[in-house]
């Protein structure tokens, strides 16, 4: 029995998965994405780790690594402590139209 091989790309399967979302839904996913990308670049253009981010916030490498990943969605309490030892917080801002 042979199977064929599928090619499917990534952004294909997020459309896909995507389409079954409301707007609102969308609207939070494309926050959170936007979020974390931004979290994540502050931490490399500091040189800072992982590893070291969490030394500095007592946290568990793993754990970064998931919210880094998007494979957890950290609570406003976790993103500020994650935040601070790169100098950053969180602040309410008009929405970019």
């Amino acid at each position: 029995m042979n199977k064929k091989s599928i090619s499917v790309e990534k952004t294909d399967v997020v459309e896909y998965m995507r389409s079954f979302l409301t707007e609102e839904e969308k609207t939070v996913l494309d926050f959170q994405t936007k979020l974390i990308c931004q979290f994540i670049e502050a931490r490399k253009k500091q040189g800072i780790s992982q590893r070291k981010l969490a030394e500095l916030t007592e946290m568990k490498q793993p754990s970064i690594a998931k919210i880094e990943k998007e494979v957890t969605c950290p609570q406003i309490n976790t993103l500020i402590k994650l935040l601070l030892p790169l100098g950053k917080t969180l602040a309410v801002v008009p929405i970019e139209k």
